[in-house]
This record gives C-alpha cells, sequence and structure tokens, in this order.
C-alpha cells in the first residue's frame, strides 16, 4: 500500500497542493493525483445535476400520475420540486458549462426518476389509489424547458 501524503491524509494534501500551486512551485506538483481530482470533481458536478433531476423528475411525474391524491400529499412534493429546482437552477447558474451536458443529465436521470417515483407511490396508504407502472410514462413527459420553469408543476 502506498503511504504518500494524498493517501494518508486527503485534506492535508490539498492544502500542500494549493500551497505549491500558489507559490508556482510546479515540479513538486503531485501531478498525478492533481489530475484524478479535477477529473474527480467534473464527475462530481454533473453527478450532483442529475441527481438534483431524478428527485425533481420523480415529484414531477407523481404530481401528474397521482393528480387524485389529497392535497397534503402533494404538498410534500410541491415543496420538494420547489427545493430540487432551486438545486438545478444553481448548479447551472454555478457551472454555465453543465448547460451542455443537461439533455444527457436528464436522459439519464429520467429513468431512475421515474423508478424512484413508482417504487414511492406503491408506498401509498390511507386508500390512496396505487397507480399503474404503464401510468408512467418511459419518455420524460417534459421539456426542458417545463423543466427549469419555475412555474411548472407537470400538471
Amino acid at each position: 500500500m502506498s503511504n504518500t501524503l494524498y493517501d494518508r491524509d486527503l485534506q492535508q494534501w490539498i492544502e500542500q497542493t494549493v500551497e505549491q500551486l500558489r507559490n508556482r512551485e510546479f515540479g513538486s506538483l503531485d501531478i498525478e493525483h492533481l489530475i484524478e481530482e479535477l477529473v474527480d470533481l467534473g464527475k462530481s458536478e454533473k453527478n450532483t445535476l442529475r441527481s438534483n433531476l431524478t428527485i425533481l423528475l420523480a415529484h414531477l411525474l407523481k404530481l401528474r400520475v397521482q393528480y387524485d391524491v389529497p392535497d397534503m400529499m402533494k404538498g410534500s412534493w410541491y415543496s420538494s420540486v420547489l427545493e430540487h429546482r432551486q438545486r438545478v437552477l444553481n448548479n447551472l447558474a454555478d457551472t454555465p458549462s453543465l448547460k451542455s451536458y443537461l439533455v444527457e443529465a436528464l436522459e439519464k436521470a429520467y429513468p431512475d426518476g421515474r423508478k424512484l417515483a413508482i417504487k414511492e407511490d406503491k408506498l401509498a396508504k390511507f386508500g390512496v389509489r396505487v397507480p399503474q407502472e404503464s401510468e408512467y410514462s418511459m419518455i420524460c413527459p417534459f421539456s426542458v424547458k417545463q423543466i427549469l420553469d419555475e412555474d411548472f408543476y407537470g400538471v
């Protein structure tokens, strides 16, 4: 097993690397691990966007498919839509280059969002109708514009 600073204490490695960059000590940089961390950072940004889209899509679907549930149940879905849409909008504002990844992220997030909505809806209680899986479109029924529209709730 390797016993480099990177392997022993990632936070200390980061602080050291930042200091080396500030001091322009390029020759002493741990280039391989620096590249690895930068690649992971990019993946993390994409994963965050996809994760927020998954939950946003799941709750937009629930609002569309389970339109007949009591308002009390819908309230939490509306709140989740608001929260996760804002997170998506923040992701895109903070990292504008993610806009070019948005369509791909939606294509990856929709099947997971659909699956999540179906699983959550199977847990329905209080005599609420449990929708059939066929009621959840296999293809995302929402456009990018609708998904990002702060006044759109899928209904």
